[in-house]
């Protein structure tokens, strides 16, 4: 258990509050103006951003001039201190890109890695500017859609070089790797947290890899958040959280934190308790489809209204009663204690 009680950070990515649109209709919603969007994070009760590269620089500059780059980074460092905010991380967003169609790091053309690489240093460019160490990466399109088109074992080595490369560019930077296993690939190299943690001790400088654990990256494994999370919190490695929900093995749902499973929820905010988190939370949240413009960031308040009561529910527990129920192995007692607390009893 933490020898402390945490002070939790909030943090949320721009692209939480959005336009509805999803693969299967178009936007019902208006495009929140980006400077708007930040102005809601202080009155929602956040203190952080999420950014892709592109995020905060104009997407028509990020392939260009490294001035140009600064200033506009610059810019957008700026208007954070005047928001009262700082940027949790950046990310550079290399699933978009004509570059980037069979994948960044793991590409068979060469000049296309090379492109990742090199849009990956930009990255670590901008999170200097923007104050933060941080770089998060998501394997979007390292994978394949029919596994004989790339050879695995020689693109798990490319993901390593693409690591070492840009911890080689900046000695101060850390890296967190964010796992999926499906979406938009059939087929993810690195499909889990697991994974991706092995291969974090074969890189140059294992002390500065980490893990960002999705809740719905997790579910659509088949593996509960907390688990996840306490594996890694075991390494020491469990930098940032993205929190969310998921009804099932479907498509990334981002539904609000807790709003499928309570238990699940409990376990996840109980570990992080447990266990010393001392990362961000952040969420990574979808709006419904169906909801009116004037309530589009209700599902970020909500998020984070839940983490906060979850928190107060797992501070609650008595561990001497969870240890006495562990000790008599009466494990169905427990789980009436577990369920009473959820009940506010």
């Amino acid at each position: 258990m933490a020898a402390a009680k945490t002070s939790y950070k909030f943090t949320f990515g721009p692209w939480n509050i959005s336009t509805g649109r999803d693969p299967f209709g178009p936007e019902v919603r208006k495009e929140l103006a980006f400077a708007a969007k930040l102005r809601e994070y202080k009155k929602l009760g956040f203190d952080g951003v999420q950014f892709h590269d592109d995020d905060a620089v104009s997407p028509d500059l990020i392939d260009g001039d490294p001035a140009a780059i600064e200033k506009a980074a610059t810019k957008m460092k700026k208007i954070l201190d005047g928001e009262g905010l700082f940027c949790e991380f950046v990310a550079p967003r290399l699933w978009e890109h004509p570059k980037t169609i069979d994948g960044g790091y793991t590409s068979n053309s060469v000049s296309d890695r090379k492109y990742a690489i090199e849009r990956s240093k930009r990255a670590i460019d901008i999170a200097n500017v923007l104050g933060t160490k941080d770089i998060v990466l998501w394997l979007a399109r390292e994978g394949t859609y029919i596994r004989e088109a790339k050879d695995p074992m020689a693109s798990i080595g490319r993901i390593v070089d693409a690591v070492n490369a840009m911890l080689d560019y900046d000695k101060t930077i850390r890296i967190l790797g964010e796992m999926k296993p499906n979406e938009p690939m059939d087929q993810a190299y690195l499909p889990t947290p697991g994974h991706w943690l092995g291969l974090t001790y074969r890189t140059n400088e294992p002390s500065r890899v980490g893990v960002l654990i999705e809740s719905a990256h997790s579910i659509l494994a088949g593996l509960d958040p907390s688990d996840d999370m306490a594996y890694v919190l075991w390494h020491g490695k469990l930098w940032s959280v993205h929190l969310n929900d998921q009804n099932g093995l479907k498509y990334d749902q981002d539904k609000v934190f807790g709003s499928v499973d309570l238990r699940r929820a409990f376990n996840t905010v109980w570990v992080l308790e447990r266990g010393g988190f001392n990362g961000c939370v952040g969420l990574d949240v979808k709006a419904m489809r169906s909801t009116k413009p004037g309530d589009q960031t209700k599902h970020l308040s909500n998020s984070r209204q839940m983490f906060l009561r979850m928190l107060e529910v797992a501070r609650s527990v008595d561990a001497e009663k969870v240890e006495a129920f562990r000790a008599e192995r009466d494990y169905e007692g427990l789980e009436m204690y577990v369920l009473q607390k959820l009940m506010g009893k």
